[in-house]
């Protein structure tokens, strides 16, 4: 199957290095170092399970070169959707596919506008990796990807794709109910990656910690309000289970909104944070503490433009 890996950060690189080394056909589009990385060294996967290097690698920077694909891997930031996924209009088969692999719950419906809703699917990884040099990942918690129709639909076409990502070793499951799913991570999201950012620690401190534990109890459980409001189906349980996932086995876990703010890279907090106080506002529920830190996050961006400050302001359009 030959595939395109449309944005090579830690979450693109992983999944496609492991597809490659099962024998698919796969395509990395990247951009600068990490581009020079993949094409003189091939891409290594280091961590916790067998450290392994794929080489050659086909990279380029313009997704159009190896077209048509059967699927794409959308693995860019939530911030650049509009702007990647105008690049891949004509890159698809006809029966292609284009899976998301994004932060946020409201990427989805604004690919299905610029492809074709019948081209989206749903995806959601659920991989602890961070890039440590061009061409380098390290792999440390889980690494599986769930997938399914949008709906919630059983077709042969997420059979088909389910198979590919099985061969490889990284399904994780057919996603019977995407809305939770997707909410569900978003929640992790909501309480790690914006705590973890703004104290800049990894998981394990936050934890054990009283105060910063019961932050992040408090905005998952603003987006578990919103979660419900939307029609996701996320069980209360779901916050006391992941803090305590969090404490017992991601330790040492940087989320990537922490390992963007170190790098003095734009922040996906719009996606995250944005896109709770934007379903908040469509159901008339109050999320304070998750507005609070937005505005945090807004501040400490590294990439945020202060001549423009209503830049990053949440939108009430629904778009990311």
């Amino acid at each position: 199957m030959k595939i395109l890996v449309m944005g090579t950060g830690a979450i693109g690189a992983f999944v496609g290095a492991y597809l490659a080394r099962a024998g698919e056909d796969v395509v990395f589009c990247a951009r600068g170092a990490m581009l020079r990385g993949l094409q003189e060294r091939g891409l290594t996967i280091g961590g916790i399970r067998e450290e392994f290097t794929v080489r050659p690698v086909i990279a380029t920077d313009e997704p159009r070169d190896h077209a048509p694909y059967d699927l794409i891997l959308f693995c860019v930031k939530s911030y650049d959707t509009d702007s990647a996924g105008r690049r891949l209009i004509g890159c698809l088969k006809p029966d292609g596919a284009v899976i998301t692999l994004q932060n946020g719950v409201e990427n989805e419906h604004r690919l299905g506008e610029i492809l074709g809703a019948g081209t989206v699917l749903a995806g959601n990884s659920r991989i602890g990796a961070e890039v440590i040099a061009p061409g380098v990942v390290h792999h440390s918690s889980t690494g599986f990807v769930d997938i399914g129709e949008l709906d919630s639909r059983s077709t042969e076409r997420v059979r088909r794709f389910a198979a590919v990502f099985e061969r490889a070793g990284i399904l994780g499951s057919v996603v019977e109910d995407f809305l939770t799913a997707r909410w569900e991570k978003l929640l992790g999201n909501c309480g790690f990656n914006v705590v973890a950012a703004l104290t800049r620690r990894p998981l394990g401190p936050l934890v054990d910690d009283p105060d910063s534990s019961r932050l992040m109890r408090t905005l998952m459980g603003e987006a578990l309000t919103v979660a419900h409001a939307e029609g996701a189906k996320v069980k209360p349980a779901f916050i006391d289970n992941s803090l305590k996932h969090a404490g017992e086995r991601l330790r040492k876990n940087r989320p990537s909104t922490l390992q963007d703010l170190e790098r003095g890279k734009r922040l996906e907090y719009d996606a995250i944070s944005g896109a709770v106080i934007r379903a908040a506002r469509r159901h008339g529920i109050a999320v304070p503490v998750t507005e609070a830190t937005y505005a945090l996050l807004k501040m400490v961006d590294p990439g945020l433009d202060r001549s423009e400050p209503a830049r990053g302001k949440p939108s009430t359009d629904g778009a990311a």
